[in-house]
């Protein structure tokens, strides 16, 4: 198993200040759900979160329409959050960055 990262508190309060849009894979329709509750958090703070779950497409989650992929944004995406276990969620690269 790899080591964990460690990234110092002012790295990641720099992406944080820098970051505008956030998709989130794995984001829930379902209330009770840790994504859904992180999703309204960043809400809160500012924040413009894409719910990515293919199969809540059509759907709305906190007044986002729900797309299917991170293919399916047409606009910029900061950064992206995933809640799903590491198989699900696959290689960690993004497509824009090889």
């Amino acid at each position: 198993m790899p080591e964990p990262l460690h990234y110092d508190d002012d790295f990641i309060r720099d992406i944080l200040r820098n970051t505008r849009t956030i998709a989130l894979v794995g984001a829930s329709t379902n209330w009770n759900r840790p994504s859904y509750f992180v999703m309204k958090y960043l809400q809160r703070k500012g924040y413009r979160v894409i719910p990515v779950n293919p199969g809540a497409v059509g759907q709305e989650i906190l007044d986002e329409p729900v797309v299917a992929s991170l293919k399916d944004i047409e606009e910029p995406v900061d950064m992206v959050d995933i809640f799903r276990n590491s198989e699900a969620a696959g290689s960690a690269r993004m497509p824009c960055c090889g």
